[in-house]
């Protein structure tokens, strides 16, 4: 596994990668400290609730989403944050078509082939 991205990730030479019904995401920068990944979702669609050891913070660069972090139900649209501490469920829907940029810290070992 490859522990740290190159220092320039471009949209269309980086790889999109299924996450789940109605959603595709590109990992972007990362080293073992930290990881950027740049997900879209179409309306309808959803990020299941589950739980990661890793902290986690989004940001919503365009569309609508319903996220629900430890038990708190809240929208979100474009220019949002919503901070997920490690170990909390937490999940989303998405309302609008969108794009959301999530950040993690340690990196997200499972997502690196």
């Amino acid at each position: 596994m490859k522990q740290e991205s190159d220092s320039f990730q471009f949209e269309n030479t980086t790889e999109w990668e299924s996450a789940g019904v109605g959603v595709i995401r590109q990992i972007m920068a990362y080293n073992k400290n930290m990881m950027m990944v740049k997900v879209k979702f179409e309306t309808g669609a959803e990020g299941a609730p589950h739980t990661h050891p890793h902290t986690q913070a989004t940001y919503v660069v365009s569309g609508i989403f319903e996220f629900t972090v430890g038990g708190e139900t809240e929208i979100v649209r474009a220019g949002d944050g919503v901070y997920m501490r490690s170990g909390i469920l937490h999940s989303c829907k998405c309302i609008e078509t969108g794009i959301l940029i999530d950040t993690f810290t340690p990196m997200r070992e499972d997502f690196i082939k």
